[in-house]
């Protein structure tokens, strides 16, 4: 089954999308949309019926969990030395949200 796209589709859908597109864009996406389209059309003729549908390109990928190993880390008076702004062990930022 093969789809075409041409700039009045491609148009089309920028409009839908709130996206205005050029001349130039409209001739370059809708050349491109189709060789996408055109591509999925040679996979749609591959023959899958015995493949076992898989969650990831690697079947046999399995996660691996690391055990957590404590390291020693910097301490506040090192994570904070280049900090503009301190208070106490923390880093102070400008306010953001509203006080009451």
């Amino acid at each position: 089954m093969s789809k075409t796209i041409d700039k009045t589709t491609v148009k089309h859908v920028a409009h839908l999308s709130r996206l205005e597109l050029n001349d130039k864009e409209l001739e370059t996406y809708s050349g491109q949309l189709a060789a996408i389209l055109s591509y999925i059309d040679k996979l749609n003729e591959i023959d899958t019926k015995d493949v076992a549908p898989t969650s990831h390109a690697i079947a046999s990928l399995k996660n691996v969990f690391r055990k957590d190993v404590l390291k020693p880390s910097i301490g506040a008076k090192e994570s904070l030395k280049n900090a503009p702004a301190t208070e106490g062990d923390f880093f102070k930022v400008p306010q953001i949200i509203e006080g009451k």
